[in-house]
Formats: structure tokens, C-alpha cells, sequence
């Protein structure tokens, strides 16, 4: 007995071509989602890393800052110790890691951690004035933001707000 090839069985079959296309194309999907996943944990388990040594090299930018006013030894340290640092930033710039500057530019929460706030009318509102630490990023996120003093316009107090406090030093002052 031959089957022939009904209608109800050509449909079966192109039913189950589907789903096997249909399969084969989530296989591949989840595998690629699998494979971006791992090397986001990667390059994120290395960003972390990175940035624990941050300090460090923060401190060695300091310190040779200071290194051309010493002794003739402390220089010839100072030159092993630059290499060092050359080093260290090689390495973030093969990790993709780069230092940005904030100073003169507006304050952007993600990018930076304001440590204090100077109310001045001679710059614009949340324009960086100072930076204490530099801020590093990746292409996709911000490894350290810059620790940075900002300007902050200074609140104008309303007269109903001026009033309200004269009358409170008044009653304070006719009380004592």
C-alpha cells in the first residue's frame, strides 16, 4: 500500500518544515544572545577590575607632579615611576578605558559626582568649575565619574519669605 500525497499530508508535512525552520532559527538566536551576554559579563568583570586600580594611578599622577621640584634622586625614581604609569594607562587604552576632562563643561549626573557646590553668578548654573578627581568611561558606560565643584546661581528669596523671617528675629529679639 502507497500513500499518496493528500492534501491534509502535504499540510502535516509543511507544518512540521515550519516548525523545525522555526526551531532552528530560535537555536541560533539564543545562542547569539548567549555569546553577547558572556562578553558583556567579561568586559564588565574587567571594567570593574580596572577601576579598583584607578586610585592608584590618580596617586601617581600626583605625586609626579611634584617629582621636578625634588632632588636629582627623586627625579631618577620619578622616571621608573612615569614608566610605570605609561603602563598603566596602555592598558586601559587597550580595554578601551579613556579619561575625560570636565572642567568649563556642564555637569552631567552620569559622568560626574558633585562635591561641592559653589553658588556664584559669575559662571552659568551646573557649570563645572574644579575637577578633584578625573572621570574615566568605556564606550558604554562610565567606569569613575570626575568628583567636580560645581556653579550653582544663588536662590532669590521671595519679600513674603524676607518678611516672615525679620518678623521671627523681631519677636526673638523683643522676647530676650
Amino acid at each position: 500500500m502507497t500513500e499518496e500525497a493528500t492534501p491534509e499530508v502535504i499540510q502535516e508535512v509543511t507544518d512540521w518544515k515550519d516548525k523545525y525552520f522555526r526551531t532552528l532559527a530560535e537555536m541560533e538566536n539564543m545562542r547569539k544572545r548567549m555569546q553577547k551576554d558572556r562578553q558583556e559579563m567579561i568586559r564588565f568583570g574587567i571594567e570593574n577590575a580596572i577601576s579598583e586600580f584607578l586610585p592608584a594611578i590618580d596617586n601617581l599622577e600626583n605625586a609626579l607632579r611634584f617629582a621636578n621640584e625634588a632632588s636629582g634622586e627623586v627625579k631618577n625614581w620619578a622616571v621608573g615611576f612615569e614608566m610605570i604609569l605609561s603602563l598603566f594607562k596602555e592598558i586601559l587604552h587597550n580595554h578601551g578605558i579613556v579619561s575625560f576632562h570636565s572642567e568649563g563643561n556642564t555637569f552631567d549626573p552620569l559622568s560626574h559626582e558633585a562635591v561641592e557646590v559653589n553658588e556664584t553668578t559669575d559662571h552659568p548654573d551646573g557649570m563645572i568649575l574644579h575637577e578633584f578627581t578625573k572621570g574615566y568611561k568605556s564606550a558604554s558606560r562610565t567606569i569613575r565619574p570626575a568628583r567636580v565643584k560645581v556653579a550653582k546661581h544663588p536662590q532669590k528669596e521671595e519679600p513674603s519669605q524676607i518678611n516672615a523671617e525679620e518678623k521671627k528675629e523681631e519677636e526673638l529679639t523683643q522676647n530676650n
